[in-house]
């Protein structure tokens, strides 16, 4: 798994090693060691969530002033165009925000802090996100 800082460093753009041949393809999405090594970050997910929407639908800005959660965001149909805001008061960054293209065509997953509000807009006809979530 490859680790990439986005202008906030802290919202991390991870691509994964990702096996294909003519059958198809095969990657983890998730493995805690690899996760933690590449990133830093030891988060405790206690909930997958899993949203569908049709094209041009914005959902978000989605945020948690109590038990604020962090998101590891993945597209398995479709594309959408993932936004994280930072609303940390204290934060260097805050009121600043980054955006990135997911879809299932890159496999590419974004690591959504704590203290960040989150929010996509579909692209394509239709658009399925898995997350996983600490809170």
């Amino acid at each position: 798994m490859k680790a990439t800082p986005t202008a906030i460093p802290d919202v991390l753009i991870l691509e994964p090693q990702v096996f294909g041949d003519s059958r198809g393809f095969f990657y983890e999405s998730y493995n805690e060691r690899k996760f933690q090594q590449a990133t830093g970050v030891a988060p405790h997910f206690v909930q997958d969530n899993h949203s569908r929407s049709v094209k041009g639908v914005l959902r978000g800005l989605h945020y948690q002033v109590q038990n604020a959660q962090g998101k590891l965001v993945r597209v398995v149909l479709g594309e959408i165009f993932d936004v994280a805001v930072d609303i940390r008061r204290s934060s260097p960054s805050f009121g600043k925000w980054v955006g990135i293209n997911l879809s299932a065509q890159n496999k590419t997953m974004l690591w959504v802090p704590p203290g960040f509000a989150h929010g996509f807009y579909a692209i394509s006809d239709w658009a399925e996100l898995v997350y996983k979530a600490t809170d």
